[in-house]
């Protein structure tokens, strides 16, 4: 029996999801006229209580759009050290909008108003770039999973209206967050200029994500989307999917949150281990002791069919995800406690 638990992606659609893939209605989405990806687009924009929405073949690329129609080349962004937008999007940044970007030593991947305000308050001639953008990352990552205070986001939001800041948020796990905190998807939309939602992480569809905004920034995403080689014909057997992970995939988000906690328990209780930070949903970080080297670690699992990953810097991962099952978590834990 593989365990897989190297990330949320690595999920396969359910014999349901198959069965709704395979009847989608679909057409040209190129010309807008596939019904089921208007459909999910639709869907998404009432969810989120937003303007219009559009839907991407990857995550990297919703948040590099949404970067690029914020910017213009020479200008700044500000992000936390450990964002997915700076460290694992290939430089996108730099590359597509042609932008630098402005870290912040914040705490889990989340950084404070006040760090923000420090940041931005510096200098403003021609020797700096323009600030143009705050990018924000929930969950983080990097982070373990961490969830950002809403009321911490509320004082980055007015911030950014002060001081003419474009905010967006790479929601990749949005939905985790949302479960976890008890928040609903419309405080978000109200909050933020663009979204970014992956689909195939924790929700379980194959491929997709989903960019959200105003009908002007939309537009700007669309171009972008076609310049990025982004646009897809018949798209709608993916987004059939996505509705289906939508109406079925969001709250049993909580079991791979539990399965989580429950491996981040035994953790602590192992000899051979740190550390685990600390655990709010499906990611579970881990430190060992010097009695054992990583890599001979992550081989002696890999020997017992057991796959997850290191991040650097002594950082190991676990993710949970609906193909985790009970099963499965019940001879992890046998394996973990007999290492």
């Amino acid at each position: 029996m593989r365990i897989d638990l190297i990330s949320d992606t690595v999920t396969r659609p359910s014999e349901e999801m198959l069965s709704v893939m395979m009847n989608a209605k679909v057409g040209d989405d190129v010309f807008k006229a596939d019904p089921t990806v208007n459909e999910l687009q639709e869907k998404v924009t009432k969810m989120f209580g937003v303007e219009d929405a559009l839907f991407f073949p990857s995550g990297t690329m919703a948040n590099q759009a949404a970067i690029k129609l914020h910017t213009q080349p020479g200008d700044k962004m500000f992000c936390d050290k450990w964002a997915h937008v700076f460290n694992y999007e290939g430089g996108g940044a730099a590359f597509n909008a042609g932008v630098s970007s402005h870290l912040i030593d914040g705490e889990r991947g989340m950084f404070s108003a006040e760090q923000l305000r420090y940041a931005v308050s510096g200098r403003a001639d021609i020797h700096v770039p323009y600030s143009r953008l705050v990018c924000i990352e929930n969950t983080t990552n990097k982070g373990g999973g961490a969830c950002w205070n809403f009321e911490e986001l509320k004082k980055i939001k007015q911030i950014c209206v002060d001081k003419d800041l474009a905010f967006h948020l790479d929601g990749a796990r949005l939905f985790n967050a949302l479960v976890a905190k008890n928040e609903t998807p419309k405080q978000y939309g109200e909050l933020f200029d663009t979204i970014s939602i992956c689909l195939s992480k924790g929700l379980g569809a194959p491929v997709g994500s989903i960019l959200l905004g105003t009908k002007e920034h939309i537009a700007k995403a669309l171009r972008i989307r076609k310049l990025f080689g982004g646009a897809m014909r018949q798209a709608g057997f993916l987004a059939a999917a996505a509705i289906y992970a939508l109406d079925n995939n969001v709250e049993r988000l909580a079991e791979d949150h539990q399965r989580a906690k429950k491996i981040g328990k035994v953790l602590k209780s192992c000899s051979f281990v740190q550390s685990v930070e600390p655990i709010e949903t499906n990611i579970v970080i881990f430190y060992l002791n010097n009695t054992i080297k990583e890599n001979s670690f992550v081989a002696k699992m890999v020997e017992k069919d057991i796959h997850f990953i290191s991040m650097g810097d002594g950082k190991l991962r676990m993710v949970t995800h609906l193909d985790f099952t009970q099963k499965m978590l019940d001879k992890l834990i046998v394996e973990l406690q007999s290492f």
